[in-house]
């Protein structure tokens, strides 16, 4: 409780929407009647969010390239944000650069640099916020992927190195320092650990939900989850005087418990408005069928055969792998738009190259026919799917493979030559199966190369114009 000696500033923080804009106009009508009571207790308000709001899965998100995003999150007047993986490498560079052009809120990214002389920024390291006397000190961190921002064409620093740099600097000009981290939890309890006067880390990026906020050292971190199911807030009561902290109380709220009359109606409308835009821009035609064109997830499907033969002539490699979970849904004879193969295929996840040796390749394929990875059911690294199916090839010929438990090299032909376990192949496949443990061979394979902007859907596209 705020005194004639103390002052209470409220933060309000959103991270890893991921465009799930179900809960949106909730939260925004939350977020308008929470500032007007603190407002009315005299107590000063800022708001964050900390990556990961734009996803391309949605169609908003992908016709207008992240832009409705900002216009939400102006709408909703967010003081601050920072960027999430989502944001920094599922768009090209030019388009990151543009995307917060019309943004009424500050950008902070410590660790991304722009190396083209001459070329502004779209964002700086940090902010000094000055509320009700208090200066908060707002430091923008995200998680560093170097091999994919560096293809982009960007420089992404380790985020510990460039706050060190930053920090001391923020410090003495701040009373209190916060850390919007698109970092993941056990980044954000490194950080309380090794670095001293960071008062508040508001996580993102690992999903985690911190109810309560959780104290590492004197280090408070928090975290909403994801897709809008909690909105967080901190409480900070500060000595009037000496301008320290006395008090942090950290929350949430369950959004989908919030009574109906909460969602704000203009945010509702907004949207409405942003959905007729996006399927109007992405109503371009693409191809016209001839025929249905059906995917089955555990059967060969002739678009899946038509994209695996796609991936290989695009990257230009002796075969490709590619899972049928990645197509959702078939197409059907007629015309076909930019929104029907963006609906069918709406992951962000880009082909790649993955160099092995026939040995690590044979390895590969053991692992693919494994029943138990046609039936996994997954999400993250990109995958919007439900299960990762049946693996589809190009290039490889299976002999007698129904009989088979496990393939020797004596059964495959790689364009119609028995598999050599000594050569090097260049296979073509999905940036998915280079994350965690779908693969593992492919995942530790010392070359790949990825091919960026572009998506697994823009060969699609491709594809289905030469149909």
């Amino acid at each position: 409780m705020e005194t004639n000696q103390t002052i209470n500033i409220r933060l309000f923080h959103t991270n890893d929407i991921h465009s799930h804009f179900e809960t949106w106009p909730t939260i925004v009508g939350l977020l308008k009647s929470k500032r007007e009571l603190a407002t009315g207790k005299g107590e000063a308000t800022l708001t964050f969010d900390i990556g990961d709001f734009v996803d391309r899965f949605h169609p908003i998100s992908e016709a207008t390239l992240g832009k409705g995003n900002v216009e939400l999150l102006n709408d909703a007047k967010f003081d601050a944000i920072t960027i999430g993986n989502n944001e920094g490498i599922t768009l090209s560079k030019g388009e990151l650069l543009n995307l917060y052009e019309d943004a009424k809120f500050d950008v902070l990214v410590g660790n991304l640099n722009i190396s083209d002389e001459g070329t502004e920024s779209f964002s700086k390291p940090f902010e000094i916020y000055e509320k009700n006397g208090v200066k908060l000190g707002v430091i923008g961190l995200t998680v560093a992927y170097p091999v994919f921002y560096e293809t982009l064409g960007w420089s992404i620093k380790d985020p510990f190195e460039m706050l060190n740099n930053i920090l001391p600097i923020v410090k003495a000009q701040s009373d209190i320092v916060i850390i919007l981290s698109h970092l993941g939890m056990r980044d954000d309890q490194r950080i309380a650990e090794q670095f001293s006067g960071v008062d508040i880390i508001l996580g993102a990026h690992t999903h985690h939900l911190f109810p309560n906020g959780e104290y590492a050292g004197e280090t408070l971190l928090c975290g909403t989850g994801k897709h809008g199911n909690y909105l967080g807030e901190v409480l900070i009561t500060v000595n009037k005087e000496t301008k320290s902290i006395i008090n942090t109380e950290a929350s949430v709220t369950e959004v989908h418990t919030v009574p109906t009359y909460y969602q704000d109606e203009m945010t509702k409308m907004m949207l409405a408005n942003l959905m007729r835009l996006s399927k109007g821009i992405l109503n371009e035609p693409v191809a016209q069928l001839p025929s249905n064109m059906g995917v089955n997830w555990f059967k060969d499907s002739p678009l899946l055969k038509l994209l695996a033969n796609a991936l290989r002539q695009w990257t230009k490699s002796d075969i490709s792998i590619l899972n049928s979970g990645i197509l959702l849904e078939g197409l059907n004879n007629g015309l076909v738009t930019k929104g029907d193969i963006h609906r069918i295929c709406p992951h962000p996840i880009n082909p790649c190259v993955v160099n092995l040796s026939g040995k690590e390749l044979l390895n590969v394929l053991n692992r693919c026919e494994d029943k138990e990875l046609t039936h996994l059911k997954m999400k993250g690294f990109g995958f919007r799917g439900k299960v990762i199916g049946k693996m589809v090839y190009d290039g490889i010929t299976f002999v007698n493979k129904d009989k088979k438990r496990h393939l020797k090299k004596e059964d495959l032909l790689i364009n119609g030559e028995m598999l050599d376990l000594n050569r090097m192949y260049e296979i073509g496949t999905l940036d998915l199966f280079t994350f965690g443990h779908l693969i593992p061979t492919i995942r530790d394979a010392s070359h790949k190369r990825f091919f960026m902007p572009e998506f697994i859907r823009d060969v699609l596209f491709s594809a289905l114009k030469d149909v």
